[in-house]
Order: structure tokens, then sequence, then C-alpha cells
């Protein structure tokens, strides 16, 4: 079986974000980038799963600008066998990533699709919901553990309430929360095998897919400051303060 994992090139989460002055998206010139943090542990757990026998190809597709590639060349040097590049300069919304993947999946008859729950950019958490959608498989979200038998899944998944263990027929599509597993470092050796390793770029059109914009975005702020704590001498003044000058946070 071929396990698909989706990886997003992303501001690194160490940089604090900043508005674009003219507010109409994220400052990232000269900022460190890497792949999304969800979308690594997905990885790993693809990693884990054809180490145990259970898959016996692991494929790491982004979709974007050819700076892409750095994040796919990380996921090589990780362990994936080989990479997929679909290369635009188009803004991408979660419905085109999805018509994107559904394509590369049928071509490459993977079995499962395993990406992060939500990417830390956007934090949009749809693509995994909306390609099981469109591909009519069966989906198991926020996963913090995962058994694969011979046709179905064992998922326990974090819910509001605590966890939650449920059995998905495959194939499927899984999407990975935190507390899934811990990612591996890549290893120098790897690294320098990972420049070897088969990357593949192709573009929207000829997967023939339409990839327009659906929704439009009006402007991007950045929260308000965080107002500086007083002292108070008396409980009876914290008490007073409470009562009229608290405010909802």
């Amino acid at each position: 079986m071929k396990i698909l994992v989706p990886v997003k090139r992303v501001l690194d989460y160490n940089i604090k974000a900043r508005a674009k002055a003219d507010g109409l998206g994220v400052e990232l010139a000269g900022l460190k980038m890497a792949m999304n943090p969800f979308d690594e542990i997905a990885l790993e757990e693809a990693l884990r799963l054809k180490e145990r026998g259970a898959a016996t190809e692991v494929i790491a597709v982004s979709c974007g600008a050819i700076a892409c590639q750095d994040t796919l060349r990380t996921a090589l040097a990780l362990g994936a066998d080989r990479a997929i590049l679909v290369s635009t300069e188009c803004e991408l919304q979660p419905l085109a990533v999805a018509k994107l993947l559904r394509v590369l999946v049928n071509r490459e008859e993977a079995g499962l699709v395993i990406c992060g729950k939500q990417a830390i950019d956007d934090d949009a958490g749809q693509t995994g919901q909306i390609l099981a959608a469109l591909l009519g498989w069966s989906q198991a979200t926020f996963a913090s553990q995962v058994t694969l038998e011979a046709n179905h899944a064992t998922v326990t998944r974090e819910i509001d309430g605590g966890l939650e263990t449920i059995v998905v027929q495959m194939p499927a599509v899984i999407t990975t929360d935190l507390r899934l597993n811990e990612p591996r470092y890549a290893t120098l050796p790897n690294i320098m095998k990972a420049k070897k390793k088969p990357l593949e770029t192709v573009t929207p059109d000829a997967l023939n897919v339409d990839i327009a914009p659906r929704l439009m975005l009006i402007k991007v702020v950045e929260p308000p400051a965080r107002v500086a704590g007083i002292r108070v001498a008396t409980v009876a003044e914290l008490v007073d303060k409470l009562k009229n000058e608290a405010r909802v946070i």
C-alpha cells in the first residue's frame, strides 16, 4: 500500500507573524520557512507504518511555489521515498489543494492519505475532510493513535470530551493531532541521500484541475497589543476593578 502525505511550507513556528503594511497578507520576505508541524507528525506516522510493514511506499506532496522543493527535500531526508511538487504561484485555498491531491491519489493508487489536521498559517483545518469527501473515502480526524489492519484502521481521536476510538474502512484519510508521535530528525547521511531521491514537478494545468480561489481575503490584522497589568493595594480595590473594569479577553 502506498501512503500519500501532503506537506505544506509555512512560516517557522518560532517566528512571530506580522501582517503586511497593506493588510493583504502575512509578511514572509526574508523570514525562515519550514514544514508545517502537523505535517511533520503525519510524515512520521507514515514512516512508522512503513517500518512496521503496513506500507510499501511513502510519497510526500506539496502544492505551491518552487521554493516548496526545500520542504519536499526535508521530507525525503526524513525518509519519504519520493516527492511530488504541484508548482504554481497562484493562491491555493483548501478546496483547490484537495482537488489537486485527489488527482494525485488516484494517479498513484494510494491506499491511505495522512495529513496534518491544520496548517499553522491559516488554521483552516479543512483540506483532509474535503479530500475525503471528494474521494468518497472514510475519514478519521485529530488522530492521537493509529493502528492499521487488513481492511480497516482503528483510530483514537481527541475530542472536547476526551478521547474517542473509531474504526474506519480502508482506504481512508487520517488527519493527525500533536500527541500522535514525536517526529524524528534528519541525519546528515539521509540529507545527502535525499538529493538523489526522485522529486517530480507538475502543474495544475497538467493535472486538469481548476485552482481559482473561491474566497476573497478582505484584510489581515494583528491582534491588539496586550494591556499592561496594574498593582492594587487591597482586596476591595481588586473586587471593584473586576466588577467595573474587567473586559472579556
